[in-house]
């Protein structure tokens, strides 16, 4: 199993952390069941997890075509049809679907898992975009974000005369918005965008207010894990995390103790300055070291306050970054697993 180059702000910083380690191949961050619930690490309550499903809006927009939009790499785009859609992130597919246009989508990045895209054919290899198979959907739009690559098969989509309009990765919760809006605006639905940022943000909202009250803060370490490639991060400020973990009422561990990197490898005396009270981990990279058990076989794992109260909170490859339209139930989840009772 190789490191995950996307969603989002995770694609550029592991590309250096993972220098560290070892240099390889993507591989599909966004199986897993759930749809962002976790696995219940944490305090479960035995429930079988929520199916890996996307929610459209209730009503289906009408685009309005020709638009000219801005792409994040400075272009004027214009798209002049919406009826096949080339998403090439998870997380763009899931605004796409999201929005209500699913029935354009004709393919996928290997990230895009949930229910509802898991059929279409992937035109990514390792997460490099494949551009010949891309052409030969005879797309009408493709978007990308800035880790998309190798820029040549970007250059050559281009060359072939496809509108292919670039969207900023997403870093925080204030991104959210932005990603929704420019996804809409590239569909012609602006009115849709508007009415799911609407939607997303009451859900973020009334998910932060369920953190519990007078609960302190608790210190949460990130940690990115793929054990048969010997891949062990801390992750630092700028990992994509601090903005899930400060909204769930606690403070992340990483960036508190000073980590100038976006993540760094992961060393006894790291883990010790960073003193977390629960540890957060995808639901892949926890199960690539044998679970709970694996995991504190992690140097300096065992020894934390989090180690010693096993005390993990896992969530979905395919959604902990994405911050998109299904950020509220990762942000659910980190919350009832973070003030859950510890499994012992």
């Amino acid at each position: 199993m190789h490191p995950v180059r996307r969603p989002g702000l995770l694609a550029g910083a592991l590309l250096s952390a993972l220098a560290l380690a070892l240099t390889g191949c993507g591989t599909d961050s966004g199986t897993g069941a759930g749809a962002g619930t976790g696995t219940g690490t944490v305090g479960s309550s035995g429930a079988a997890p929520a199916a890996d499903r996307v929610e459209p809006l209730s009503s289906t927009p009408v685009p309005r075509m020709p638009v000219t939009v801005r792409s994040a790499d400075g272009r004027q785009v214009a798209v002049r049809s919406g009826d096949r859609i080339v998403p090439l992130t998870g997380s763009l597919s899931e605004i796409v679907f999201t929005l209500g246009l699913g029935r354009q989508v004709v393919a996928r990045d290997i990230t895009a898992t949930f229910e509802q895209a898991a059929k279409l054919p992937v035109v990514t290899r390792a997460h490099d975009v494949s551009a010949e198979s891309v052409l030969s959907l005879k797309p009408t739009l493709v978007l990308a974000d800035t880790s998309t690559g190798p820029a040549e098969a970007v250059d050559q989509i281009r060359a072939a005369g496809i509108p292919l309009v670039v969207v900023e990765p997403a870093k925080s919760l204030a991104d959210v918005d932005r990603r929704i809006d420019a996804v809409a605006a590239a569909l012609g639905v602006p009115d849709a965008g508007a009415a799911l940022k609407s939607r997303t943000e009451q859900r973020i909202s009334a998910a932060r207010h369920a953190v519990p009250k007078g609960a302190g803060k608790p210190r949460v370490a990130f940690l990115y894990l793929r054990g048969p490639a010997s891949v062990y991060l801390l992750g630092g400020a700028g990992s994509g995390a601090s903005a899930l973990i400060e909204a769930a009422g606690g403070v992340d561990a990483g960036k508190q103790s000073g980590l100038s990197k976006d993540f760094t490898a992961i060393t006894s005396e790291a883990l010790a300055k960073a003193a977390p009270d629960a540890i957060l981990v995808m639901s892949k990279g926890l199960a690539s070291v044998g679970g709970i058990d694996g995991l504190l076989k992690v140097p300096g794992v065992a020894e934390t306050p989090a180690g010693l109260d096993r005390r993990v909170v896992s969530i979905d490859d395919g959604v902990l970054l994405n911050y998109g339209p299904r950020t509220d139930r990762v942000l659910g989840s980190l919350v009832d697993q973070l003030y859950a009772e510890p499994t012992k």
